[in-house]
């Protein structure tokens, strides 16, 4: 992790000193030491479906920005963004209103209440900093402060699950309040045929349509700035019967069919950018 900040370090100090040029390539280095660290070690495998630079450079997401990701989950994109934005930049994690949730049992309900402390320990230990310089927040309990300061929200593999929950007005009236007037929204979501009947995708599968969340950002503000075909799989059918889960890395029925499944890959997916209107 020292080697990572190291190049964090010295591709901050061409940017500040050099032209513009000189500054995509003091990004590009950032982000090429950021992807080859040893912090990655087990995440590496996923970025051929991934594309975490393409991705990043679709969605014009620069070190010295500051970037929201919405539900970091088991933090694969968190290990990408943060130490690429930090020295010139800010990372910040959003998650959901735990208050708002129901809970099987009262342990369930103390680990989603503790998501915050929880997730700015275990990154502060990882990026060698301190605690309170990290910055997580439930989508309720950002700081007013916070508003109209990001230049970018990224929503990945995680907006079925808000519309599942019924917490996509929420969440994305609170990702419009937190954006600048010129901010954008990153969406990577895996995708349905477009023919395909609703009931067959969404809730229980995981997929979504793409012309469907196209309309639900319109309906909250934003516009469709760009498309891309960066996480694309045609070679999913976007039909099983287990969702998008029977995929690879879940791998839901196990060795049942695993060859299969693996020669697959992971999920057709969208790769959408809107902007805030």
């Amino acid at each position: 992790m020292r080697t990572l900040l190291a190049a964090a370090a010295a591709a901050t100090t061409l940017a500040i000193a050099a032209p513009a040029l000189a500054d995509d390539h003091a990004a590009d280095a950032k982000l090429e030491a950021v992807l080859a660290d040893d912090l990655r070690d087990g995440d590496r495998a996923r970025d051929q479906y991934r594309n975490p630079a393409e991705t990043l450079a679709f969605f014009q997401v620069e070190p010295d920005m500051t970037v929201v990701e919405w539900g970091p989950g088991g933090g694969w994109y968190t290990r990408v963004l943060a130490p690429y934005l930090m020295g010139s930049g800010t990372y910040v994690a959003l998650n959901g209103d735990s208050d708002e949730r129901s809970y099987p049992n009262r342990a369930a309900e103390a680990r989603s209440k503790g998501w915050t402390e929880r997730f700015k320990e275990s990154m502060a230990e990882a990026m060698e900093v301190e605690t309170d310089d990290v910055k997580a927040f439930e989508i309720d309990e950002v700081p007013e402060d916070m508003e109209g300061t990001a230049d970018r929200v990224m929503i990945v593999r995680s907006l079925h699950g808000l519309w599942n929950g019924n917490d996509a007005d929420t969440v994305l009236k609170g990702v419009y309040d937190i954006l600048k007037d010129d901010g954008m929204v990153g969406v990577v979501q895996h995708r349905a045929p477009a023919d395909a009947a609703y009931s067959t995708v969404n809730p229980a599968r995981g997929y979504m349509r793409e012309a469907d969340v196209i309309k639900l950002f319109e309906l909250h503000g934003f516009e469709l700035a760009a498309k891309s075909e960066i996480n694309a799989n045609p070679k999913d059918p976007a039909n099983w019967e287990g969702g998008v889960w029977t995929l690879p890395p879940t791998l839901r029925y196990g060795d049942q069919d695993r060859a299969r499944y693996e020669a697959i890959g992971e999920s057709d997916r969208m790769t959408l950018l809107f902007r805030k209107r």
